[in-house]
């Protein structure tokens, strides 16, 4: 599992730095297991970083499933096809459905707009940092762009299930780990996103927009905020996967050009 595209190892540092401040990492040859140890997101396992060996089979995948499994953790999986390119057909064998999302790095130069006046970062103490959390959990739950149903009252209903993982989310904002964004109106939040820096690289990751509020510019807006944060971080590397083409096509708005592609596996519905 090796490349000699500097963008693309540099984006497998980061894939194998980021879940180690909050997860443990189990070893599975081929394979890596991170288990997250506090709230918030469940992690992954992806290709071992700089593994030289025989590629995974289907048979080492089971192993790692199996172990998802005892840890009542989600059978999922995360790579670049580009950087692990046999690793599909090992995980497909497996069961398991494959997804396809482009993966885009940011052009330094791009000029950004000017921004959007219901975003702003949040700090740790803000608000809104409850309603920032549960949006993307309401939004990925009726995915796409188009206009849906689900609204303030999902969302209330969302910050009341995930009350629990708050304090641990706000020790992240805290300490630089976790830099959310939101935007909000009328003091609900409608659309927030996030971006996880580790030394001159970061990831904007979990962009979502309440459905009821979509169509209105809203990820843009939040995405231009948190593109802005990481440059005065000293941010030079900055990347995300996109949900489709048209969502791509957002992004590339703001500067992002498709460089590869990410792959996520996980069980069949």
């Amino acid at each position: 599992m090796t490349t000699a595209n500097a963008p693309l190892d540099r984006l497998e540092r980061y894939y194998d730095s980021v879940p180690r401040t909050a997860a443990r990492a189990e070893d599975f040859g081929s394979l890596t297991l991170f288990v997250r140890e506090a709230t918030g997101w469940p992690y992954y396992a992806r290709p071992t970083l700089g593994w030289t060996g025989p590629a995974a089979t289907a048979e080492d995948v089971e192993r790692v499933r199996a172990r998802q499994r005892e840890l009542c953790v989600p059978e999922a999986f995360e790579w670049v096809a580009e950087v692990t390119p046999d690793l599909r057909e090992a995980v497909e064998a497996t069961g398991l459905r494959v997804h396809a999302h482009p993966l885009m790095i940011r052009d330094a130069d791009t000029p950004l707009p000017e921004p959007h006046p219901l975003v702003r970062v949040l700090n740790p103490e803000d608000a809104s940092l409850a309603g920032a959390l549960a949006v993307p959990h309401v939004a990925f739950a009726a995915p796409g762009t188009a206009v849906g149903e689900a609204g303030p009252a999902e969302l209330a209903a969302e910050i009341t299930a995930r009350a629990g993982e708050l304090p641990a989310a706000a020790d992240r904002v805290r300490a630089g780990r976790t830099v959310l964004a939101a935007a909000v109106e009328n003091g609900v939040v409608v659309c927030s996103g996030m971006h996880l820096p580790v030394g001159p690289v970061s990831e904007i990751a979990g962009v979502g927009t309440l459905p009821t509020a979509r169509r209105r510019g809203l990820a843009y807006g939040v995405t231009a905020a948190l593109v802005a944060d990481a440059r005065e971080r000293g941010v030079d590397t900055v990347f995300l996967s996109a949900g489709d083409e048209d969502v791509a096509r957002m992004y590339g708005r703001l500067g992002f050009r498709p460089v590869a592609t990410a792959l996520i596996a996980e069980l069949a519905e």
